[in-house]
């Protein structure tokens, strides 16, 4: 009789396994956000590596942010970058629901204030257990090349 595989073994198999899922989850909370973020899915593509990319509020929807971080390791991903401005709640609240690393990138917008430092600030300050990466205002590439040398590729 042999012995019960643990978790732990399953979950090492799994990684190993070369899948033909997206790698990384681009995430913003509005529409608006969509051409700060291109440049996170383009450079993510110069690099072969397969992505996805949702728009998700954490304030008018905070159920399907929270499926979409509990979910995403078992769909396949192993980084999420998350662009968010004004509070930038998202980046949190993905972070909170998974063990994945998340990168925040701040976004501008017409209402930010002192250029998006608002958001910065809402990205950078988390509590203790929940951290979130975060790049500067608008580095949605700079997120990117982060999440590719997460993933050593």
């Amino acid at each position: 009789m042999t012995d019960p595989i643990t978790e732990t073994e399953v979950e090492a198999e799994f990684a190993a396994l070369d899948v033909d899922a997206p790698r990384v989850g681009i995430v913003m909370g509005s529409e608006s956000d969509m051409p700060a973020m291109e440049a996170a899915g383009k450079e993510l593509e110069q690099r072969g590596i397969m992505h996805e990319v949702r728009v998700m509020s954490a304030h008018r929807d905070p159920e399907t942010v929270a499926d979409y971080a509990r979910n995403a390791q078992m769909r396949g991903l192993r980084v999420i970058i998350a662009g968010a401005g004004l509070s930038a709640a998202l980046p949190g609240v993905v972070a909170a629901h998974t063990e994945l690393p998340v990168i925040g990138v701040p976004l501008t917008s017409k209402r930010s204030i002192a250029g998006g430092l608002d958001a910065l600030l809402s990205i950078a300050q988390m509590p203790p257990g929940v951290p979130v990466a975060c790049v500067g205002v608008d580095s949605a590439r700079n997120a990117a090349v982060l999440a590719a040398r997460i993933l050593q590729i």
